[in-house]
């Protein structure tokens, strides 16, 4: 029951005009990821296709989706999503270089590539795994991540 109720919250914090929207596309970039930035300019994501990019292999093959985070006193986090398992949440991971990016996933829009998608809110992001494993951040900081639906 309670799974029920987080997951119709989630589905309400999403913007009418997102639901059945067609997702935004970004190109590649010479490496061969895709990058995006929420308007709030405090969260970036990182899509990596599956096979990897000529400088990062997952050490699953991927594909894979990573959002960092940065906060308030410098606190700095990494939500990630692989091809299959639960979403993580890594604390202070060693690359901290959030939260730049040349494409904007504005509010109410919603990206998507390989088994993936995003919807950018003016609470944050929302991102998923095609399975209903994600993450959930919000541009105030703090955030979270949820396992697939059994």
């Amino acid at each position: 029951m309670m799974r029920r109720c987080v997951y119709a919250l989630l589905l309400a914090l999403v913007p009418a005009s997102v639901m059945g929207q067609s997702p935004v596309s970004f190109a590649p970039d010479p490496n061969g990821h895709t990058d995006f930035a929420h308007p709030s300019g405090n969260i970036a994501c990182i899509y990596i296709p599956a096979g990897g990019t000529r400088v990062y292999k997952p050490k699953d093959g991927g594909p894979e989706l990573s959002c960092d985070q940065t906060g308030s006193g410098g606190a700095y986090r990494r939500y990630a999503l692989g091809k299959s398992g639960g979403a993580r949440i890594i604390q202070n991971p060693n690359e901290q270089d959030c939260c730049g990016s040349n494409n904007t996933l504005a509010q109410g829009a919603r990206w998507a590539a390989g088994p993936f998608s995003c919807e950018s809110t003016l609470e944050g992001v929302n991102c998923n795994r095609n399975d209903g494993s994600g993450f959930s951040i919000n541009a105030k900081g703090g955030g979270r991540a949820y396992p697939k639906p059994k």
